[in-house]
């Protein structure tokens, strides 16, 4: 397998880049707008076809270049299945595994940060990944308070689909703003101050709750844009600057 993990510094996503060597083919997880220049390059350079974009969820911190990518290659756009989105070609559920070549990744629907949020999930070569998207991330995890989420949600999709996972699990998030790369399921489980160490659903709620965040930047442009698969219209400049999820 090929596995890169590219980073977009104005936003800080995680953009991942998953290929299959003996077909050719790949997928990119969570692209966004300002590096699809930047994709395309390492799609080209590996010899590789981009088969797939895949969003695990409508994101509201950038624009993704899923339909500008498709524009340029022909690949199809993957968005969760229960937005029901028009301009999207696969919907993302976790009865029907999104298949690269011979790569084959499971979907777990993790509703909290977005009611309509999914996880990805590779077992490959004897490693196993979870592309957590706004879930959970390094050291914390997605906010709750916008886009329909929920505190409780968020807490119980963790706790049932990703903390059990085999704590070998690599993690990887669609965010980091501490330039932090990867964790692990038995880390988070162990340390993440969120959501590890035991912690209970009203301790998680409380910590939610105290956040005290501050509107996002892009989320007015970002989401419109984004229920179209990516905007190949709006252009950075329009869309502000950077907004931490939480």
């Amino acid at each position: 397998m090929i596995f890169r993990q590219l980073f977009e510094p104005e936003s800080s996503t995680y953009t991942y880049l998953v290929g299959c060597q003996e077909s050719g083919k790949c997928a990119l997880i969570d692209p966004v707008i300002e590096a699809a220049e930047r994709d395309l390059a390492l799609v080209r350079e590996f010899g590789l076809t981009l088969e797939l974009t895949l969003e695990t969820h409508i994101h509201a911190d950038h624009v993704s270049s899923a339909s500008r990518l498709r524009s340029l290659t022909g690949c199809k756009v993957a968005y969760p299945a229960i937005e029901g989105l028009a301009c999207a070609d696969l919907g993302i559920t976790e009865e029907e595994p999104l298949v690269v070549g011979s790569l084959s990744l499971r979907a777990l629907f993790t509703p909290g940060h977005t009611d309509t949020h999914h996880c990805l999930f590779l077992e490959e070569g004897g490693q196993a990944r979870i592309f957590t998207g706004d879930a959970l991330l390094i050291d914390g995890c997605g906010r709750t308070d916008f886009q329909n989420g929920s505190a409780e949600a968020l807490y119980r999709s963790i706790h049932a689909k990703i903390f059990p996972l085999p704590e070998d699990t690599l993690v990887y998030p669609a965010h980091d703003y501490q330039h932090r790369h990867v964790s692990t399921i038995a880390q988070e489980r162990e340390r993440n101050p969120r959501l590890g160490g035991g912690k209970t659903l009203p301790e998680f709620v409380k910590i939610m709750d105290e956040l005290d965040l501050p509107y996002p930047e892009k989320i007015d442009v970002a989401v419109p844009a984004n229920l179209q698969c990516g905007d190949t219209l709006v252009h950075a400049a329009d869309i502000g600057g950077k907004a931490p999820q939480g």
